[in-house]
């Protein structure tokens, strides 16, 4: 990181409990090494075994990520700095509106079998990123399945774990994988509008649809993290916190310009 993204990133860090008084072990490792380390490992793609020995050791690097992905401080961090990106753009921290879809991705063979499957339609042995995007393409949850879960199953889940998180979101734009029962759903239960973006079938070739861009432009930005070419990872709950850290890179980066 460069000194001004590094100033940054270090007013959205979560405090550690020692510097606020309220015990713990101090930290051995200065933040940005540590930092600096784990997007390394995310944008490059790299193994934990294989970190450069310009950072500190590998297992103290994996020991950071894991008590911050334990701990819910990854995820506190990144809607730190989203709520940020959002304020510099005008707009309220908290979003009204999101935009649904999933990515299905090939799974390495570090993935065990209980959570992973086949995606018959994308024809893809492997995961699938469920997410949920605001009107700036900024995450707003994420949650990675078998390739073999539906939209629909795991959209129920997805709506309702945004509830909780964001509950002013009022109104979510999806694909066609996401109609029937999901829109009652979401209009009984959660007091959300789900509207259905269709492509027109008179279409040929690839066509911008209203809304739905927004969220495939965040694919496409979690596609420049070659951690995230395809799904390393043992846990599931670990692919999310690789999703988020790199989209800390992205919001940060902003920021920082």
């Amino acid at each position: 990181m460069s000194d001004a993204e590094w100033a940054v990133v270090r007013d959205a860090m979560p405090v550690p409990g020692w510097l606020e008084g309220r015990g713990g072990q101090p930290e051995s490792y200065c933040h940005r090494q540590m930092v600096d380390a784990v997007r390394y490992l995310v944008a490059g793609g790299i193994t934990w075994r294989a970190m450069p020995a310009d950072f500190p050791a590998w297992d103290r690097v994996y020991a950071f990520f894991r008590r911050w992905r334990d701990k819910g401080l990854a995820a506190e961090f990144h809607d730190r700095l989203r709520d940020r990106v959002r304020t510099v753009a005008g707009r309220d921290p908290e979003p009204t509106a999101g935009i649904i879809d999933a990515q299905s991705v090939k799974a390495a063979a570090s993935v065990p079998a209980a959570t992973r499957g086949f995606d018959g339609g994308k024809k893809v042995n492997g995961r699938k990123r469920h997410i949920v995007v605001d009107t700036l393409g900024l995450l707003l949850h994420v949650m990675v399945t078998a390739a073999s879960v539906t939209d629909r199953e795991a959209g129920q889940t997805l709506l309702a774990r945004l509830h909780e998180r964001n509950w002013r979101v009022t109104r979510v734009w999806a694909d066609g994988g996401y109609t029937g029962r999901l829109v009652d759903f979401a209009r009984d239960v959660l007091s959300v509008a789900l509207t259905v973006v269709r492509r027109s079938d008179d279409t040929s070739g690839f066509t911008v649809l209203p809304k739905r861009w927004l969220v495939e432009r965040t694919f496409a930005w979690l596609m420049h993290s070659r951690r995230l070419a395809r799904d390393y990872e043992r846990r599931t709950d670990t692919s999310e916190a690789v999703i988020r850290w790199s989209m800390t890179m992205v919001m940060s980066r902003r920021l920082a310009r």
